[in-house]
C-alpha cells in the first residue's frame, strides 16, 4: 500500500482485519468464511478509493481474482 501512496490508509484496513488471521499467518477459515472476507476487503478497498478521490471501481476485479486464485 505504501508504493501506492495508500500507506496511510494500512493501520485502519490492519485493525479491521484482526482477527481475521492465527498467530502463524494462516487465515483462520473457522472465524470466517474466506468468501465473506473477500467481499469484506473489496469493500474497505473501495473505501479507501473513495477516500483519496478515485472512483470506487478501481476496486473491481478484486473479488473475483481472489476467488479463481485463492479459493479451495
Amino acid at each position: 500500500m505504501e508504493r501506492l501512496g495508500l500507506g496511510k490508509h494500512f493501520a485502519g484496513l490492519a485493525a479491521q482485519l484482526d482477527g481475521v488471521f492465527g498467530v502463524d499467518g494462516v487465515f483462520a477459515h473457522d472465524r470466517l468464511r474466506f468468501i465473506d472476507f473477500v467481499d469484506d476487503v473489496e469493500e474497505l478497498l473501495e473505501e479507501v478509493a473513495w477516500q483519496e478521490g478515485r472512483d470506487k471501481k478501481a476496486a473491481d476485479g478484486f473479488e473475483e481474482y481472489m476467488l479463481q486464485h485463492y479459493s479451495g
